[in-house]
């Protein structure tokens, strides 16, 4: 296929979870400048901004739902025209205790599906993302058990149907496409699939072509699909992914930098990324074209209710 016959859809991933270098001089950190990063990243050519709130006081992640909805609301009423896509894979985060892995340390944070879906009751996305794994991760010098259970994921995947949010599957690695295509399968999951490869995460799948290539074989007929690789590896990965037909995420969430040693914004990245597939060919979707080829529903801008 020449590459200017497709639309490339850009997801913006604004702020994250994880520890984040504190001489960054504006990561976003409030509901505020949360809110002010998707617009940034908007009209830079992202079509979709993928959506984390923080301790505005410290600065650490939370999946507070009071702080989402601050988030998306100002959003929204800034009428700008793009998709939201809400996490929901906080509450999974198990430390076992070193001298004893039958026990959780106290900052564990394993929560129920009602917890982890308290967000997406209030908040209403178009999209949030559903990450179908579990396995060892690191965050900084912290290492830890992503804890995602079947139980647990296909409950999620339920909910997901019942409140007409369309689930983002995030796979670690060739395994997570499988059960993802298990909860098609089980009719958990309807609908043309959006399916995510995380990419890079030490001790998940590397962030390579082979990888990009052995993992989107595996997809389901018609599946929409999408790749990201963290640090220096965004850009790259990005080129890669486009040329074999996926769709492609940016932001600050997975790369700091512009370049070495230097900081970068979110509309920079987005900018960045525009650059590289207009190079390559390629066009970029705009919020409506997207909605269209990810089989979203209603239109409105900023994607559900307020």
């Amino acid at each position: 296929m020449y590459p200017g016959s497709r639309k490339v859809v850009i997801t913006c991933a604004v702020t994250g979870n994880a520890p984040f270098n504190r001489r960054h001089p504006a990561f976003p950190v409030t509901p505020a400048e949360i809110s002010a990063a998707c617009v940034e990243a908007a009209r830079a050519g992202a079509a979709i901004v993928h959506v984390h709130v923080r301790n505005p006081q410290t600065g650490e992640g939370s999946r507070d739902p009071r702080l989402f909805k601050e988030a998306v609301d100002r959003l929204r009423d800034t009428g700008t025209d793009v998709i939201i896509n809400l996490t929901a894979g906080l509450g999974a985060f198990l430390l076992p205790d070193p001298t004893d892995e039958a026990r959780a340390l106290p900052q564990s944070d394993v929560a129920s599906v009602d917890e982890r879906m308290a967000h997406l009751e209030l908040c209403r996305p178009d999209i949030a993302s559903l990450d179908i794994t579990t396995g060892n991760q690191v965050e900084g010098a912290l290492e830890f058990v992503y804890l995602n259970t079947t139980r647990t994921l296909r409950e999620m995947a339920k909910r997901f149907t019942a409140l007409g949010i369309k689930p983002e599957l995030e796979c670690f690695g060739a395994g997570d496409v499988e059960f993802g295509k298990s909860l098609m399968q089980e009719g958990l999951v309807t609908g043309p699939a959006l399916f995510q490869f995380v990419l890079g995460i030490k001790w998940g799948a590397p962030a390579d072509t082979r990888t990009l290539m052995y993992m989107k074989e595996l997809l389901p007929p018609d599946a929409s699909w999408a790749a990201l690789g963290v640090g220096r590896l965004q850009m790259p990965v990005l080129a890669q992914t486009a040329l074999l037909g996926g769709n492609v995420r940016v932001g600050l969430e997975d790369n700091l930098y512009l370049r070495r040693g230097e900081f970068a914004t979110n509309g920079q990245l987005v900018e960045r990324a525009k650059m590289i597939l207009e190079a390559l060919g390629y066009e970029v979707a705009t919020p409506a074209e997207t909605r269209g080829m990810l089989g979203l529903g209603g239109g409105k801008i900023g994607g559900g209710t307020a």
